[in-house]
This record gives structure tokens, sequence and C-alpha cells, in this order.
């Protein structure tokens, strides 16, 4: 990647507040994945609280060379090929969109799955050829080891064990809500979720999670106005009688205990910290990222902030919060 000279040292031409700050971590976050922002985007990643502090702060970063404005997008190069790039992403998602509408109503369908969001790059409005759907799943307490083991079934039987329109690598239950990783990556990946399955349950989720809005306290949550409503399907309510008793709490206990053998024997080279944060398992809640892509992308966060201070000779650091 080339570095961009400004035309102006930072410093000595503007005088970096927090609210330039802001926009900059928004805009670096999203430059990780080659994402350029519109206003209302850099509104929603920052902590500006109207529209006409952020003319003037885009403004001030604009006039330095710093940020560069393509078409309506904002961007920290001056490639319009990340304009081009980042649109056929999104017509992209809105027919990857259409699939993932229609999969959740199928998943919503399996024993005791209660709740079923769109999470990753399409929860973003962004996909590619090389990218999938995931699901984020909510389950009733003490059965989420069976959904999760069910679904695992149907994907490895039906679908090949192809992962492109089904990946479901998350799962906790409605006793358990609130996500424990508190960070920018986090906060991003709930506050962009996509509801498809119950809107009572994913309103309830958001709510568990109100200490994402400490990071982004001006992102609007997704609308769940739109997610299929709760239904009681006749096959989906017959397993779950059936397993709703000792047997099904033994069922549970041993699909866990199966899965996470076979995981520790697989990933036996990951540090316990590692597979804490990349596979966290417990009666409450599954979660399969082997590839542990939120750790992934906070380093490179933190290194592409380092690059970014130096280059412009300047720094990120908030002083007031």
């Amino acid at each position: 990647m080339s570095v961009h000279e400004p035309k102006n040292n930072l410093v000595t031409e503007l005088h970096l507040m927090d609210e330039h700050r802001h926009v900059l971590r928004a805009l670096l976050y999203f430059d990780l994945f080659n994402y350029p922002l519109n206003k209302v985007e850099i509104k929603n990643y920052s902590n500006l609280v109207n529209f006409t502090d952020l003319e003037r702060v885009i403004g001030d970063l604009v006039a330095v060379d710093v940020v560069f404005k393509i078409n309506d997008f904002y961007a920290l190069e001056p490639k319009p090929a990340l304009v081009e790039n980042r649109l056929r992403g999104n017509k992209a998602a809105d027919k990857m969109m259409v699939i993932a509408k229609r999969m959740s109503r199928f998943i919503s369908r399996f024993p005791y799955v209660r709740m079923v969001a769109i999470s990753g790059s399409l929860s973003k409005g962004y996909s590619d050829e090389l990218g999938d759907i995931d699901y984020f799943i909510v389950t009733k307490p003490g059965r989420l080891w069976i959904a999760r083991s069910i679904l695992i079934a149907f994907k490895k039987i039906f679908l090949l064990n192809s992962k492109k329109y089904f990946c479901v690598n998350y799962f906790v239950d409605t006793d358990h809500l609130e996500i424990p990783d508190k960070n920018i990556f986090t906060a991003t990946e709930v506050l962009t979720l996509e509801p498809m399955y119950d809107a009572a349950v994913f309103q309830a989720f958001i709510a568990a999670n109100s200490w994402a809005t400490e990071f982004l306290p001006n992102a609007q949550t997704k609308s769940a106005l739109n997610a299929n409503p709760k239904r009681n399907y006749i096959l989906k309510s017959i397993v779950e009688f059936c397993l709703n008793g000792k047997a099904g709490e033994a069922l549970d206990a041993y699909l866990m205990k199966l899965t996470m053998n076979k995981w520790q024997s697989k990933f036996n080279h990951f540090t316990p910290e590692y597979f804490e944060h990349a596979l966290r398992s417990r009666k409450y809640v599954s979660k399969h990222h082997p590839q542990n892509f939120q750790k992934k992308v906070l380093d490179s966060l933190d290194q592409r902030i380092l690059a970014f201070e130096k280059q412009h000779g300047l720094s990120l650091d908030l002083t007031n919060g």
C-alpha cells in the first residue's frame, strides 16, 4: 500500500481535537476492510451528535488531505476503486440477503431456536464472491447443544458441510444474552446485527448489550419490525416436547462433551487463552471461531492506527474519554 503524503502537516495546520480523532478512528476501522463510509455511517460510528459538527470536522480533515472525498464517500486514500468495490459489494449483499432471509426462516424451524440474526459483513451491507452468511443464534436455556448439533448435522449431511449460505458459528441462550467480549469489534457486531426471527428476543439481546453504545453511542440498531414473528411449528414442537425432560438434559450434556472433546483434540495446539476466546464453550454458549477473527481485527486496528499516526505525525489517543 503506497503512502499518500498530506500536503499540510496536520499538527500545524489543524488543531486536532477528540472529534477529529473519533472520525478518524471510525474511518480507520472500516479501512481495514477497504470500506469507505458515507456521512451517515461516519456519524453512526463516531461520537458526533449532529451533522453540522460532522460537516465541519470532515471538512477540516479533507482540507489537509488526511481524508479524501470520493463521490459521496470518504476514505483515507484517494482511490476511486475503493468506492467502486464497495458499491459492487453492496449490490451483491442485496442478492445474498434474499438467500439469508430464506435460510433464516428455515433455521427458525429447528428445535429450541429462539432467535436468528445475520452478522458479519452481510449485516453491514457487503458481500463478495468469497463471502458467506454468518448467523447468530439464540436458543432455549439448557438445550443449546441440541439445537447446535442438529443444525450442524443438517449442514454436513444436506449441504455437504458447505458454510457458504449456512455458517452457524455463534450460539447463546436466552438466559445469557450479554456478550462478554467488550471492545470495538464486538460492539460493531452487536449493533449491526440484522434481526431475522423473533423481534422480542432480539430487543432483549440489544438491551442486554447496552454496553456496546459506550463504544458507538450513535449507532442505530436494525429495526426488528420485519423480522419473522415467533411461530409454533409442529415438528419443532414435537421434538421439544420429547426432549424437554431429563432425556433432553442428558442429551444436551452429552453433545456438549462430545463436541468439546473433538475441538480439544483438533485444536490442541491452541493456548488455553486462545481457545477460550476463539472456541468459548459453556452450557449456555458455543462460539466456533478457530481463526479468531476478532483478535485479528483488533490487532490489525492497533497496527493501522500506529502506522497512521506515524504517517501524519499525530496522536489518536482520546483525551476526553
